[in-house]
């Protein structure tokens, strides 16, 4: 079953990132060239380099990159190795997924999306309840380029949660609504729990993206996720990408806990 049909252009050349295809996966391979060097194949894992400095996440992204299908760099490493890490990413083939939530006037999140279109990343995030006008200056400044992803509800947040920010809806409620808002102000994509992924896929588009946190295999730990599915149950509710962290890089082996949870997919 096909949930995108869409491909996500790189900015400076010919590689795509290619959205999974339940039941079609192809063997661990990374897409990417240089030290990967492979033909791009249907891989929904985006690992998370959470770590807290440059080479710790190379040689992470080194070790896993078989067994993933891009890389997330979000906040930590950001803020610790500067935008070069993008490149220093980027420069191995990798494609990345840069997490760095705006959230602010239009005018300085287009600003923002058109500094992190020159640093050549494939998606990066914006928060929907910014409203119509951010999201659609986001959507703008991308252009063609990165894929811009709207994220709903974090996965570390519950009904009380949102109760205690003047929030008087459960999370699914809230999910759709901010859903609905970033595709109707013509974002392609979107970020939200695997417990919503089922909830979007009928009330939305075919084509829009569902890139999905919160995904923990079965025997892992749950830590400050609180709405949360495992890898499998995911990619068959209908989601395009699975960000995975913890799971991968605090194992003691990531290399294998990256292949069994590739393995584990339908």
């Amino acid at each position: 079953m096909i949930h995108a049909a869409n491909l996500i252009k790189n900015g400076n050349d010919d590689n795509f990132l290619i959205p999974y295809e339940s039941g079609s996966r192809l063997p661990s391979v990374h897409p990417a060239a240089g030290v990967f060097s492979s033909p791009a194949v249907k891989n929904p894992i985006i690992a998370a380099l959470d770590v807290p400095d440059a080479e710790e996440a190379l040689k992470l992204a080194k070790v896993i990159a078989p067994a993933v299908g891009a890389f997330k760099i979000g906040k930590e490493l950001f803020v610790a190795a500067g935008p070069d890490i993008v490149k220093r990413v980027r420069d191995t083939g990798a494609s990345v997924f840069l997490d760095l939530k705006f959230h602010d006037i239009p005018n300085t999140v287009a600003k923002a999306v058109a500094s992190a279109v020159r640093l050549d990343v494939q998606m990066l995030t914006v928060h929907t309840c910014g409203g119509t006008a951010m999201l659609q200056a986001a959507g703008k400044a991308a252009g063609d380029g990165p894929l811009v992803l709207g994220v709903t509800v974090l996965t570390s947040m519950g009904e009380s949660d949102l109760a205690e920010v003047g929030l008087q809806k459960p999370p699914a409620d809230q999910v759709l609504l901010l859903a609905q808002l970033a595709t109707q102000a013509g974002l392609k994509g979107l970020v939200c729990s695997p417990q919503e992924i089922a909830l979007l896929r009928e009330a939305l588009p075919p084509e829009v993206q569902l890139v999905t946190p919160g995904i923990r295999p079965a025997d892992s730990e749950a830590g400050d996720q609180k709405r949360i599915m495992t890898p499998a149950d995911a990619i068959a509710a209908g989601a395009n990408w699975l960000v995975i962290g913890r799971p991968i890089y605090a194992a003691e082996n990531p290399r294998q806990a990256a292949d069994e949870i590739l393995d584990s997919l339908p």
